[in-house]
């Protein structure tokens, strides 16, 4: 509970600083408008983060809107098209983005909520359904149940000028509404991409009435991760579709179809060609050029198809960058992905980014601020033993004195000189008793019960009412740091039981053995004073006066044998108080210790999730934060208690009563130390820092603790510039690719005047043989690595070369794999 408590809030807190207007970053732009269409249920995950990612990055991105065309009578959660084990991966605790309403439901905030985000930025084409069909046939049975029924057609236009409507209400947010980037996203092996042509020729008719020029690419996703059961059907699949990609992207490819049906059913044909039928097409894959699966496996597309979309739709701020640090140019990338042959080639990319490590951050400086809190608990007191002892009303005077104020005042005892009495025996008949007799001849038992009634039953009511936790309750409590030097870890070692002058327990011990003494010997004097004859006692005798004898008798009765009975009930009564006392310590001791175990398993806790997400983070993004967090934290801590007093943290504007707290529980105390972190800890200064400057600061950190590893800022740097392109592989696995043919360009997303930037622009400046550009994008949270590579074509996929032997096979066994006939498609290369 502890563990994922603390996580939750280091993920709140990461979310919170991600967002970029909270790290004082500024949001590109984009200079036309942008349409997402994702084709196919399998598509289905990758909606929420692309648009998420956008609305994140994109400052006008608050007009982009999403088609989504799915099977007639597909429901999102039952298809599991919420979320999948790929992107789930990538992102880890945070969640990808809000609700679309009315349609499909990701984790994390509703749209609602989201002031930048359209009323229903989703929209949806319905297409004939897939679910049920023969798998013989899927494919080819789409395809003409979607030709044989104009009723899709119908409701596709429909739905396409009512999205054309709707993106018209944001053209305030654009620089120019003449183009309009159109990019497609689909599976390679959902068989709705069967109908891929006539979609995209029927968008882009309905968006050309409206636009001058429509820019379309397409983003063919590939799953190698998700053939176990299915590989054949799922393979052959994938490679009909990319046989059909083929020619859709041949030179000559043309199509006419009557795609465009007006509200009174009639047909309009529309023609493409001769020419490709995207501008771009990317092909994307869940695994990357070196053979291996990233960790966000087809999570790392969806952030690829975002930067790539942004990269090509940038507005370019005002002033100059440098002339050598050049922006993206569409036709030079094309020009430079076509072959020697002038074949058009398809293009992959990688993507990276290094930020901030706030999650880590957060959990770091939670455990240090209860380290510290711990720490400053658990000093050593400098109060003596005897200084404990009088704190606690324990010393020896001050148990004399309570137990005086238990008892009735000892001058009552004078007023039983007025009891009444059984009879008034002669001095004579007295003198041959003892004290004993003589009271009893002449009181009965009148005097002990009155002593009694009188004295010890109110001592005894009085100690029932003693309430040591109670009263030591508001000393204990040191609101303020009243008495920094009392805690319960103090408590805990003073109330131990053990023979140690430092424990009060021990002294109140060795205090009740001395009571337990006295009572003996008083009681042995008491007792040797009421055997002792009447005429050996001291009093006065006054001859020939019996009376005023006797009378002197009875004075010395109560004034000497009741006053020791009084002192005796003195002792009594202070070894019961002290008593009830070591009841209350021991009690108080078992509560410290409880609630320092408490602490400790707190601490503890919170150190191990502090270490095991400093264990997940990459490199150098994780090196010192244990380190450098300790000195901040203490920093802001010695600030606060610089400005409030010792001791502040202890404070009700800040913890608290932590012994209150811990008896609730130790959530209670977390979710105190989580509100004091939030507000006081990682809002302050030292700790607020860009991510460039943060790392700087964190990678020297260790001098201080004699570390020979500290890193210099040209290794820190280098090393950064280093795990950006390796973490920026390519996302397409290649056969026998030379590379001759590789074309590649990399672009950084960041301030172009940070020190980092200019680093890395700078890098392998004379030995490089790419295209280096950058996106500039005023910043403080971190940096991104977008890679393009292209010049391939589609017989150099591995999964094409593997994907062929299932392919054919299927083929000769009866399945039916294209909806156009076998001959109208390019050979298989």
């Amino acid at each position: 509970m502890i563990r994922s408590q603390a996580m939750r809030y280091a993920a709140e807190y990461a979310a919170r600083e991600d967002r970029l207007q909270d790290q004082g970053d500024r949001r590109s732009s984009i200079h036309y408008p942008a349409l997402f269409l994702f084709v196919g249920e399998k598509t289905a995950t990758a909606i929420g983060p692309v648009l998420d990612t956008c609305r994140r990055k994109w400052d006008n991105a608050g007009g982009v809107l999403a088609v989504h065309a799915v099977p007639e009578g597909w429901n999102a959660e039952e298809s599991g098209g919420q979320k999948d084990e790929a992107s789930s991966a990538a992102v880890g605790e945070a969640a990808y983005g809000g609700a679309v309403p009315g349609v499909y439901e990701w984790s994390g905030v509703p749209a609602s909520a989201r002031t930048d985000w359209p009323a229903d930025p989703l929209r949806t084409m319905i297409l004939p359904r897939s679910a049920g069909r023969d798998p013989r046939t899927v494919r080819r049975d789409l395809f003409r149940e979607f030709h044989g029924e104009q009723r899709y057609l119908a409701e596709m236009n429909t739905a396409l000028r009512r999205l054309t409507g709707g993106i018209a209400d944001y053209g305030r947010l654009y620089s120019s509404f003449d183009v309009i980037h159109l990019s497609i996203i689909t599976r390679v092996d959902d068989p709705l991409n069967v109908l891929l042509p006539e979609i995209t020729l029927l968008t882009r008719a309905v968006l050309g009435q409206s636009f001058k020029s429509v820019q379309t690419d397409l983003f063919a996703l590939i799953s190698e991760r998700d053939q176990a059961e299915s590989f054949g059907l799922s393979s052959s699949a994938g490679m009909a579709f990319l046989r059909e990609l083929e020619g859709m992207q041949s030179p000559d490819y043309e199509h006419t179809a009557s795609l465009l049906v007006t509200e009174d059913g009639l047909s309009i044909p529309v023609s493409h060609g001769p020419s490709p039928l995207f501008d771009l097409v990317y092909v994307l894959s869940d695994k990357n050029e070196r053979g291996t699966s990233p960790a966000g496996g087809m999570a790392d597309n969806y952030e690829i198809i975002s930067h790539i979309s942004l990269l090509k739709n940038v507005m370019r701020p005002s002033g100059n960058f440098g002339s050598e640090q050049v922006g993206y140019n569409n036709m030079a990338f094309k020009s430079g992905i076509r072959g020697s042959t002038g074949r058009q080639g398809y293009a992959s990319a990688g993507f990276s980014g290094v930020k901030r490590p706030n999650r880590q951050i957060a959990l770091a400086v939670l455990y240090h601020t209860f380290r510290r809190i711990r720490e400053d608990m658990s000093l050593e007191s400098r109060l003596s033993p005897r200084e404990r002892l009088e704190l606690l009303g324990l010393s020896p005077d001050s148990l004399r004195d309570r137990v005086r104020r238990l008892l009735p005042d000892k001058e009552g005892i004078l007023e039983m000189t007025g009891l009444m009495s059984h009879g008034r025996p002669s001095y004579h008949e007295l003198k041959r008793l003892s004290l004993r007799e003589a009271e009893q001849m002449i009181f009965g038992s009148g005097g002990e019960a009155y002593f009694h009634s009188n004295f010890a039953s109110p001592a005894a009511k009085q100690l029932e009412t003693a309430d040591p936790l109670r009263e030591w309750s508001p000393l204990l409590a040191a609101p303020d740091g009243a008495n920094p030097g009392i805690t319960f870890f103090q408590l805990a070692e003073w109330t131990a039981d053990r023979d140690d002058a430092g424990s009060v327990l021990y002294g109140l011990r060795q205090h009740m053995a001395g009571l337990r003494a006295a009572i003996a010997s008083s009681r042995e004097e008491l007792e040797l004073l009421y055997e002792d004859s009447v005429d050996r006692l001291p009093f006065q005798r006054v001859p020939l006066m019996d009376k005023r004898t006797v009378r002197n008798f009875i004075h010395y009765l109560f004034a000497e044998g009741y006053g020791a009975k009084y002192e005796l009930l003195l002792l009594e009564s202070e070894l019961a108080l002290c008593a009830r006392l070591e009841a209350g310590l021991e009690s108080l001791h078992s509560a410290s210790v409880r609630r320092l175990k408490a602490m400790e398993r707190l601490e503890e806790e919170l150190k191990a999730a502090a270490l095991d997400s400093i264990g997940r983070a990459e490199g150098d993004i994780g090196r010192n934060i244990m380190e450098y967090y300790r000195v901040v934290t203490d920093e802001v801590i010695d600030e606060i208690e610089a400005r409030r007093g010792p001791g502040a943290l202890m404070g009700e504007r800040y913890m608290g009563s932590l012994p209150d707290l811990l008896d609730r529980g130790v959530d209670a105390v977390l979710d105190r130390l989580i509100e004091v972190c939030g507000r006081e800890i990682l809002s302050a200064e030292p700790v607020a820092l860009s991510f460039e400057e943060e790392l700087l600061r964190r990678a020297n950190v260790a001098a201080a603790y004699d570390n020979r590893e500290v890193l210099s800022r040209e290794e820190l740097f280098r090393r950064l510039y280093r795990s950006l392109e390796e973490e920026a592989a390519i996302h397409v696995r290649l056969f026998e690719y030379t590379q001759e043919h590789r074309h590649e360009e990399k672009y950084f997303f960041g301030d172009s005047g940070s020190e980092f930037l200019r680093y890395a622009l700078s890098a392998d400046e004379t030995t490089r043989i790419y295209r280096l550009g950058f996106v500039h994008e005023r910043r403080r949270s971190g940096v991104e690595k977008l890679n393009l590579m292209g010049g391939f074509h589609l017989e150099d996929l591995l999964y094409y070369r593997n994907g062929r032997i299932y392919y054919e096979t299927y083929l000769k066994n009866g399945y039916e794999l294209h909806g156009v006939d076998e001959e109208s498609l390019p050979a298989l290369r």
